[in-house]
């Protein structure tokens, strides 16, 4: 705190040097000097005069009324008129006393003032804004009781505070009713107002100035030293220029700011002229001024003879309302502020935007200098709502010298002292040196250069880019002057022009005057008072008016408390029970809407006593309780009030209550709440209640006077089970035959009362949830015991159209995607004829591309065919009221066969008909997704799609190229054998930037390739023979696995959603597919240390991937370890082995990853499924495969997955059969016993060799063959532990789990497939299964089940971006929705 409030000492003491990051404004700005360190001991400043005995001025008159003034509201009564503002005439005002020094000690009279220019007046020191006190302070003003309507709650009438309205408190929430009252909304007490006013850190001052006595100096009246002009028109400072140093009567000067805070404060029941460019705000009207008038204080009891109506003023703030030209006396900028201001903002102008502005154009600007601006200074204007008292107050008015270049100066001088001079003295002389400068050509006429290149200048003052800038504010100019006795040119700095004759030279007197005023704030000829508690009284705001503690308790300095005394109004430091319990009320009064809100502040403070282990005032207590029992409620309350209808992430709802939830779903819930509560047989009564108040708070909070009237109709006509059994006079335990008996009967016998017996049934069937009874009630008759429909809210399921399990899957996949879903609907019920006769040309065709090739008008055609049938049975599955859907034959067909068998089985026929088709296909892009480049042959292992048989290609996927499409029918073959091992490549598309070769596993050069085919020269190949129909060939095509259903369906999707009409979607960065689905990867490829080649050995390619592939052959392992084998494996390239490193770039919101349990053993020539338990969880974290993961954990995680990788290849070669990959046939275990067995019963023929020592051995090698699988199965443990510690912390991206497909059976050529989904987001514990036709609800630990020696395997996992919401498992249309929306 800001203490200097007096001007006591004699000697000016240096003050410590600022640090280096202080703010203009802050609490650590540049200390103001002492000021006997100025000019020394000999004259101490003069003692404060008194106050001068005559009240008013030249303009004003005070008529002390010998009678107390009149009610305004009885005007015409009263001989006495209402104040007004008049010109030139005598203002009949309340008597305000003066606040500045008499005129006989101090120069205070403002000579030759007018209102618009300070160069004349008299005088300002009994100007009526410069009050220190007010006409409430003479004891000779009266109050008017107030009568508050009637308002007799007891705890709130201990409580002085004045016009309230309880039908508004009773309604805040009712937004008719506040407007009616057009309340200003949120205000301040008197303390709080205090500190907003200026920062209370700083104190203000009003300053005086005396003339210092400098009388001009004869040697200055010769030539000047530079030849310049001797001062001819010299004329001193008088009193009036003095005076008008000061900025205005009411400045006060901050020496932390080193600035001018304008500053008044008044009682009136008019309010000072607002600005034109101040705009209300409609929600924080201006208070009832009527009302205001009433009332000419809320402080002083004197003024009240009923006693007081409020304890203390409430005032309301209004930013930037009052223009600073329209005061009497007006505020007005000096010229040099103008011009600085001007170039402010041209300097703020230029740096938005050099290229619009530029400084020519600036200068040419038609706005002339001394043009005069619109509007002055825009101040803050404070009201008090229940009386005439106002405030207004500016920002703060800068010095001459900016704070920032007083403060650098100052450390630097500090820091860097002369030679012989301490650093109080460095500082000191400074600034006195500076002081001297303007004194000497103010009052002595100096002219003279200052030869800034002079030792003795340098020695005082100094000579840096800050001093610069201070001497620039001051008007000075640096220019070059010739030495007469050296002629060398040296760089002086030039005074102003002061000549009071010329404009330029005026303005420049008085910003010297200004500085001179500010630099000396302490010298004997400038007299400072401190303001600070002049203002306060003023305002109410006076420790008398409202005391201060003594010393801040632990509760006002607990920051929950701290932030609630704010939010009402208060500072911690005037808190007092009374001063809280006023503040609550005159919020809850002035800004009703916000009433929960202030309880909640209240209630924070009352809780915080309690906590704190102190006992709240009685009165406080009672105020609590009685706000309770008018419905009051805190922000914690509506939180738990949301969260018992339901809502919330965690609810039963699943949905967020906002905005956008509309009344009718907000009913439903609190019904359904209700509903469970009757359900509940031991807290039923209570949960009720719960609900009850709940449905209240939500429908206050919103201002729903719907959702009101609800619940007070419900609080009238409360029916619950108990009642409904009471009135239908039967135990609860009664069947529901023999109730709807009764209730045939109660009606027969009381007409009446029908309406209320069937609200009772109806209650009834609500709470045991009986379809019987509510059938009984919709129909009249009893259905009966029978089974109820399928729920409305469980999916539905798929009727097979033959061996098409895996389509039902993916349909059913694909429904659950929220994004896809919408996108596919709109398409229903779609014009086939109108699709056929749409035309496209090659032009249009050319603009897209899918899967990385351009497509074809009978792709296009097929697509949207396609997706049109899927849009229907989206909608069938929204909207059938049965358990199951069947699909169309042609969505089935259209989804198992890909274009290319509908090609292939035409050109079998004898041709297709081309002119449908484009020169699109000619172009050597890749090739569709259905035939993925370096795709997996299957999620499971691709069959092998040729109905001539032979071997599978299991382990080996590759891009196609057109020329070796011909010859492997779809398939590309590479040249090495694969690894039976190597982990599979995941499904990519061509991403666009790709860097060094275009390389990735198993890919083959597509320029070798066309080399090959240039210089073979190959004959053209054979006609096709018709091929026999085989078991894999379905009524409507060739069988394909549900890997190409997939890519089929998710190819048409993207062409189907194209747009042709729109130049600027043709990229499809945009489609649907690749931002659900599609992620991108890098891949480097380096050939190992020991097989380089001359040629590169880096090769590295970006791609688009929509799978991450999992090799499914070793048990043990979990979906971390599975993906580690991916992405980073050894394997064949170009004829060496070679390490392939894989990280992801970016992820998609989907991320499937497949299970590959086909594999293929080389043995046998057989392919086999892998019924491996792969270990996978609710959630994933994908940050340790991604391309900006540690790469030192990288790297130590790398060497942990080598030795634990070189374990388990040593558990599986002691444990598994290398036919059969199973334990029940160990290599060495089993056949080390059987041998031991069969020698030792071996009886027909005599074994010398068998001795004790050989079965010794042999038991031997069965122990250590024991042991050593135990020791590596622990050690696998202990690695596997070890691992999993390297990336604990890192879970910046997780997936959930939201789907697995499932595969049972123990063969890859059949078996039946079914698909879990997760209900997201409504019940994420449990799950959906989809089989078929049937769909049941399982838990989450049936989908997460050890799934060894079973052959329901899964081999799909889908896993979706935690918190991006892109599934949406359950979207069924409700028609009892819609019951409540009928008129």
């Amino acid at each position: 705190m800001d203490n200097n409030d007096t001007n006591k000492a004699s000697h000016r003491s240096a003050p410590p040097p600022p640090s280096s990051g202080v703010a203009t404004g802050g609490t650590n700005a540049l200390s103001t000097l002492a000021p006997g360190h100025f000019y020394g001991p000999k004259n101490p400043p003069p003692p404060l005069p008194s106050r001068p005995k005559n009240l008013g001025s030249s303009y004003t008159k005070v008529v002390r009324p010998n009678t107390p003034p009149p009610d305004y509201s009885t005007l015409g009564n009263s001989p006495f008129r209402e104040p007004q503002l008049v010109e030139e005439a005598p203002i009949v005002e309340d008597p305000v006393p003066s606040l500045l020094p008499a005129a006989e000690t101090t120069l205070n009279s403002w000579t030759n003032a007018t209102t618009n220019d300070w160069s004349t007046g008299k005088g300002w020191e009994n100007d009526p804004w410069n009050a220190q006190s007010t006409s409430w302070d003479t004891g000779a003003t009266w109050a008017q009781h107030y009568d508050s309507g009637g308002y007799t709650v007891s705890a709130s009438k201990l409580v002085d505070i004045d016009g309230r309205d309880p039908q508004e408190e009773e309604n805040w929430w009712d937004a008719s009713v506040r407007e009616r009252c057009n309340r200003p909304g949120p205000g301040v007490l008197p303390p709080y107002l205090a500190e907003m006013l200026h920062n209370p850190e700083h104190s203000l001052f009003s300053v005086s100035v005396t003339p210092p006595g400098i009388k001009p100096d004869v040697k200055f009246g010769s030539a000047s030293r530079d030849g310049g002009d001797t001062g001819l028109n010299f004329e001193p400072p008088s009193k009036d220029d003095l005076i008008h140093a000061v900025p205005h009567p009411n400045a006060y000067y901050c020496r932390k700011h080193n600035g001018w805070v304008l500053l008044q404060w008044k009682s009136s029941t008019i309010l000072p002229p607002l600005a034109k460019s101040f705009v209300p705000d409609p929600m924080a009207p201006f208070p009832d001024l009527a009302h205001r008038k009433r009332t000419n204080s809320c402080v002083g009891d004197a003024e009240q003879p009923f006693g007081p109506a409020n304890k203390t003023h409430h005032f309301h703030r209004y930013e930037k309302a009052v223009d600073a030209h329209k005061l009497d006396p007006a505020f007005r900028r000096a010229g040099w502020e103008r011009a600085d201001l001007k170039k402010e903002r041209r300097r703020k102008i230029t740096s938005l935007n050099l290229m619009d502005f530029s400084v020519d154009k600036m200068l040419e600007d038609p706005m002339a200098e001394d043009e005069e601006e619109e509007e002055g200074d825009l101040l803050d204007l404070y009201v008090c709502c229940q009386c005439s008292v106002y405030c207004i107050v500016s920002d703060v008015i800068p010095g001459v010298i900016p704070t920032k270049f007083l403060e650098e100066y100052t450390r630097d001088r500090w820091n860097n002292p002369p030679p012989n001079r301490n650093r109080d003295e460095s500082v000191v002389s400074a600034l006195e040196t500076f002081l001297l400068v303007v004194q000497n050509k103010l009052w002595k006429g100096e002219t003279r250069s200052l030869p800034i290149y002079r030792d003795v200048f340098r020695w005082k003052i100094g000579w840096t880019p800050t001093v610069r800038h201070i001497f620039e504010c001051l008007g000075f100019v640096l220019t070059e002057t010739e030495n007469m006795r050296t002629g060398a040119k040296d760089e002086t700095m030039a005074p102003p022009n002061t000549d009071p004759i010329t404009i330029q030279g005026k303005d420049n007197r008085r910003k010297l005057l200004r500085f001179w005023v500010e630099t000396s704030a302490w010298d004997l000829w400038v007299k400072m008072d401190s303001v600070r508690e002049m203002y306060q009284m003023g305002i109410g705001a006076h420790p008398n008016q409202i005391p201060r503690l003594s010393s801040l308790s632990t509760l006002v300095e607990f920051e929950p408390v701290r932030q609630a005394l704010r939010g009402l109004g208060m500072t911690p430091t005037t808190y007092s029970p009374e001063l809280l319990m006023f503040a609550y009320m005159a919020q809850c009064r002035c800004d009703p809407a916000q009433t929960p809100t202030y309880f909640t502040y209240f209630f924070t403070v009352v809780q915080a006593i309690q906590e704190f282990g102190e006992i709240p005032p009685q009165d406080v207590q009672n105020l609590v309780f009685e706000e309770r029992t008018r419905n009051r409620y805190t922000e914690d309350d509506l939180a738990n009030a949301i969260s018992v209808l339901g809502f919330g992430k965690d609810g039963p709802l699943r949905v967020e209550l906002d905005a956008d939830v509309d009344d009718d779903f907000i009913a439903e819930a609190w019904k359904d709440c209700v509903r469970r509560a009757w359900r509940d047989p031991k807290d039923g009564v209570q949960r009720q209640r719960d609900a009850n108040d709940a449905f209240r708070i939500v429908a206050e909070s919103r201002g729903s006077t719907k959702l009101r009237k609800m619940w007070e109709d419900s609080s009238k006509n409360v029916m619950d089970p108990n009642r409904a059994y009471t009135i239908l006079e039967v135990p609860p335990e009664t069947d529901e035959s023999m109730l709807m008996t009764v209730y045939v009967m109660r009606v027969e016998e009381q007409p009446h009362q029908s309406d209320r017996m069937r609200d009772a049934l109806a209650t009834i069937a609500e709470a045991r949830d009986s379809y019987r009874i509510r059938k009984f009630l919709e129909t009249g008759q009893d259905p009966g015991d029978m089974l109820p429909p399928t729920r409305v809210d469980l999916p539905r399921g798929l009727n097979q159209l033959g061996n098409t399990c895996y389509l039902n899957s993916l349909l059913q996949y694909f429904y659950t995607i929220k994004e896809l879903r919408d996108a596919i609907v709109p398409l229903a019920n779609t014009n086939m004829k109108s699709l056929e006769d749409e035309k496209y040309s090659d032009d249009e065709l050319r603009k897209h591309r899918v899967g990385g090739r351009l497509i074809t008008r009978r792709e296009i055609l097929r697509s949207r065919k396609f997706v049109g049938h899927l849009a229907d049975l989206f909608w069938q599955l929204e909207y059938c009221e049965s358990a199951a859907v069947t699909p169309t034959m042609d969505l089935a067909k259209l989804a198992l066969v890909t274009p290319r068998d509908e090609e292939d089985d035409e050109a079998d026929k004898g041709g297709t008909d081309s002119s449908n088709d484009t020169d699109a296909t000619l172009v050597e892009d890749p090739p569709s997704r259905l035939v993925k480049p370096d795709s997996p042959n299957s999620v499971l292992g691709k069959r092998y799609r040729d109905d001539r048989g032979g071997p599978m290609e299991i382990d080996d996927d590759v891009p196609e190229t057109p020329a070796l499409d011909a010859e492997n029918n779809g398939y590309v073959m590479v040249s090495h054998p694969p690894s039976p091992r190597r982990s599979k490549s995941p499904r990519v598309a061509s991403a666009d930037t790709s860097s060094s070769q275009d390389v990735t596993l198993t890919l083959v050069d597509r320029t070798e390739v066309q080399a090959s085919e240039d210089t073979s020269k190959k004959p053209p190949l054979p006609t096709r023979k018709p091929t026999a129909n085989s078991e894999s060939v379905m009524l409507f095509g060739k069988q394909h696995d549900v890997a190409e259903c997939m890519d089929n369906c998710m190819f048409q999707i993207e062409i189907a959603l194209l747009k042709f009409d729109d130049l600027s979607d043709a990229d499809d960065k945009g489609s649907i597919v690749k931002r659900l689905f599609y992620g991108k990867l890098g891949q480097r490829i380096s050939v190992l240390p020991d097989q380089r080649r001359s040629r590169s050995s880096v090769h590295e390619k970006q791609d688009l991937f929509s799978h991450l592939p999992v090799n499914v052959i070793d048990s043990g392992i979990d979906i971390y370890d599975g993906l580690s084998g991916y992405f980073d494996d050894i394997v064949e390239f170009e004829g060496s082995k070679a390490r392939m490193e894989v990280s992801l770039i970016e992820l998609p919101p989907l991320l499937q990853i497949q299970l590959q349990r086909v594999q293929f053993n080389r043995e046998t020539l057989q392919p086999y499924k892998s019924q491996v338990y792969v270990k996978f969880g609710e959630t994933i974290y994908m940050d340790r495969f991604l391309d900006t993961a540690d790469p030192l954990k990288k790297a130590k995680s790398k060497s942990i997955q080598a030795a634990l990788n070189s374990y388990r290849e040593r558990l599986r070669l002691l444990t598994e059969d290398k036919v059969t990959k199973t334990l029940q046939h160990a290599p060495f275990a089993h056949p080390l016993e059987n041998t031991l067995n069969f020698l030792s019963k071996q009886q027909s023929l005599e074994l010398p060799q068998l001795d004790d020592a050989l079965v010794a051995q042999l038991n031997d090698e069965q122990t250590i063959l024991r042991g050593e699988i135990e020791e590596v199965k622990a050690e696998i443990v202990k690695l596997k532990e070890e691992l999993e510690e390297v990336w604990k912390d890192d879970r910046a991206f997780p997936y959930e789990l939201t789907s697995v497909f499932i595969h049972r059976g123990s063969s890859p050529s059949f078996g039946h497939y079914f698909f879990y989904s997760r209900h997201l987001p409504e019940k994420p514990d449990n799950w959906f299964k989809y089989n078929d036709s049937v769909v049941t609800e399982v838990g989450k630990n049936v989908v997460l089940a050890d799934t060894t020696g079973s052959t329901e395997n899964p081999y799909l996992l889908v896993f979706a971006r935690k918190g991006c919401n892109v599934v949406q498992t359950v979207k069924r249309f409700d028609p009892m929705g819609l019951e409540d929306t009928i008129p």
